[in-house]
């Protein structure tokens, strides 16, 4: 230890000077870096006298000099690379949000679309298909599809996962059903719902979905809403309502006679709404239920739906004899499938499981963009193919539906106290040291020695 010198400040012959050595090193680019705690410990213990012949000494001062200075660059390279990564992270986190919000708003728009025209056009000496025997056909395809699936990401143990998954799990096809049911209903009354309400109409009106949802969870979740959502629920009816009664129709609500055309439309419009009244229904109970009996599951998505798919198959065969019995005699099971129908069948499945994977990617924002997107597009689409002529009344009908939407989803003031919290985890977690071993936990003791 050094002692203090009372002939320091005097004349500098013959005295001692103290020179502190700081260390720092260089941060990687030549300049020098500052000092940290711990160049500052070590720059604290190299005091050393100049003048004296003291080899040793000045050998430590310098491994701890280049000891400092290398783990400054350690720091700063990790930092650096660390930077690199998350930029990239970034990047590729745009790219999925963007094709993530591109396959929900081509999964909204365009299988409506293709239902609509597929339930309204008429083929000469070609009898209209089945909606039942394309719900069945939709839900094998679906299953072999999640078969497939399977087998790829098991490297062929497909008998060894579907052992697993449904022969030693009879209690979880069991709950299953219950969905698998409503889901073979719902689409059942979106055909017949597309059949009878233009495209845009349609998509207006399965927003109800929203609300259904909403009333099972506060029934079946004992789920709290704030009064935004409440008021944005109300809205949402109000708007639907709205467009129902705008008599806003295309050109295959009309019949050929004008006599019978406002019979036929009020006909056709009811039918329609009931229909999606019904499907909207089905959406919320299902998906709540859904909710409830596998929360905490880590049944992968594609074990999921062969567990559904083979109640599905099974209750939509049924819902074939048991519906269409004499028309399945008459025309086939398959009658009137033309290559509209099987894109259109091949669509409602393949899009379905598509959209189902990605949907993880998209935030809450980006849902609620699509669905908002999806219903002016479908507007416009529709104004073009099918002579769709939206009246005042469905504007605004349709501008409730899509700001009731926007509210419902947007955070309240306890959601957002809620999220500044988690991300205020999240970046406190994100700045604690990550290995034990690594240079930049050393304690100052350690990396001293």
């Amino acid at each position: 230890m050094m002692k203090d010198d009372p002939e320091a400040g005097g004349d500098d012959t013959g005295t001692t000077e103290l020179t502190p050595l700081k260390g720092g090193g260089n941060n990687g680019d030549g300049h020098p870096s500052s000092p940290t705690n711990d160049d500052e410990g070590v720059a604290s213990e190299m005091m050393i006298p100049l003048g004296e012949n003291d080899g040793a000494t000045k050998k430590r001062a310098s491994r701890k000099l280049r000891s400092g200075g290398g783990t400054i660059q350690v720091k700063s390279a990790t930092l650096a690379k660390a930077s690199r990564k998350k930029s990239s992270e970034s990047a590729t986190a745009v790219f999925i949000k963007y094709a993530a919000l591109f396959l929900l708003v081509a999964q909204m728009v365009g299988l409506v679309l293709l239902m609509r025209y597929s339930r309204t056009i008429h083929i000469p000496d070609q009898p209209l298909y089945l909606a039942s025997t394309a719900v069945f056909v939709m839900e094998v395809m679906k299953l072999i599809i999640c078969l497939l699936v399977i087998a790829v990401q098991a490297n062929g143990a497909l008998l060894r996962e579907l052992h697993i998954h449904v022969i030693q799990s009879p209690l979880e096809i069991v709950k299953l059903t219950v969905p698998s049911l409503l889901y073979t209903i719902q689409n059942n009354l979106l055909y017949l719902a597309l059949t009878n309400l233009d495209a845009a109409t349609y998509q207006v009106c399965y927003q109800l979905k929203i609300l259904t949802t909403a009333l099972f969870s506060a029934l079946l979740l004992q789920r709290k809403f704030s009064g935004q959502k409440w008021a944005s629920l109300i809205i949402l009816t109000v708007g639907v309502a709205v467009v129902q009664i705008s008599g806003s129709g295309d050109q295959h609500t009309h019949s050929d006679s004008e006599s019978e055309a406002n019979a036929e439309e009020q006909q056709n419009r009811i039918i329609g709404l009931v229909a999606v009244l019904c499907a909207a229904c089905t959406s919320g109970f299902s998906g709540v239920y859904f909710e409830k009996i596998l929360k905490g599951s880590r049944t992968s998505l594609w074990v999921r739906n062969v567990q559904m798919g083979l109640p599905s198959i099974l209750i939509a065969y049924m819902t074939v004899y048991a519906k269409d019995a004499a028309a399945v005699q008459a025309q086939g099971f398959l009658g009137g499938y033309t290559t509209l129908v099987w894109t259109v069948v091949t669509v409602q499945a393949v899009g379905g499981l598509i959209v189902a994977t990605v949907v993880k990617y998209a935030d809450n924002v980006l849902k609620v963009f699509a669905t908002s997107f999806s219903i002016v597009v479908s507007c416009i689409i529709s104004a073009f193919l099918f002579d769709f002529h939206p009246t005042w009344m469905f504007l605004c009908g349709a501008s409730l539906v899509v700001t009731a939407t926007v509210m419902y989803s947007s955070p309240d003031a306890s959601d957002r106290a809620a999220l500044r919290k988690t991300r205020k985890k999240t970046t406190t977690s994100s700045l604690l040291p990550t290995s034990a071993t690594s240079p930049l936990q050393q304690s100052p003791s350690k990396s001293r020695n």
